[in-house]
């Protein structure tokens, strides 16, 4: 009893102090993303925003890479809404474009995602981290609703799950993120009509 109650006492001193720490540092991090971009941003500007010595960060990440990737992984886990599961392929579908819709407009989003894209072309560890923290979740929330769909029937069994994952999630992330065209609830209605028909198509 007495080791829950302690574990559920809120965090004081050295730990409070840590934590705000890292909350200085995250803030600064992606401030200068959206304004020097990946390949200008350093730990020591990093650090300096903050207000805090580059020791800091260095504690936390071994290096830029360790530190952009993890932080990010951070900002997606906290804001990855749980897989729709309306039962109905339709509904699901517009439910997905809806949580995707809104993440993709976030300004910060929409200013650092176009330089970490074209970074990661030819840094392979930046890569493999954006795959793993931010790509990697989306394509499993897109695999689950396929295969709820195959199993009630809604979607042939011999549907190209990869080939369907991306037309689930490609068409409005270059709509928002490259053209930066509307997407209000109407064209998302006309593009979960259109990726419905596609996917029914969309066999190996």
């Amino acid at each position: 009893m007495a080791a829950e109650q302690k574990k559920d006492r809120p965090a004081t001193g050295g730990a409070v102090l840590r934590q705000r720490v890292t909350e200085a540092i995250t803030e600064a991090a992606f401030a200068e993303l959206a304004g020097a971009g990946y390949t200008r941003m350093s730990m020591e500007s990093v650090a300096r925003r903050a207000g805090v010595g580059k020791a800091a960060l260095y504690r936390r990440w071994s290096s830029k890479q360790a530190m952009v990737t993890e932080l990010i992984r951070g900002k997606v886990a906290d804001t990855l809404p749980p897989t729709p599961a309306t039962g109905a392929l339709h509904t699901d579908l517009r439910e997905l474009l809806i949580t995707f819709r809104g993440q993709l407009a976030n300004p910060l989003l929409a200013r650092i995602a176009a330089g970490l894209l074209a970074e990661a072309s030819h840094d392979g560890a930046l890569a493999e981290g954006l795959y793993t923290g931010v790509t990697a979740p989306r394509r499993a929330a897109a695999h689950a609703i396929l295969r709820g769909a195959i199993d009630r029937g809604e979607l042939p069994p011999g549907l190209d799950l990869d080939l369907g994952t991306d037309l689930l999630i490609a068409p409005l992330a270059f709509r928002v993120l490259v053209i930066q065209g509307r997407s209000d609830d109407e064209y998302l209605e006309t593009l979960t009509n259109a990726i419905e028909a596609a996917l029914r198509a969309a066999v190996r």
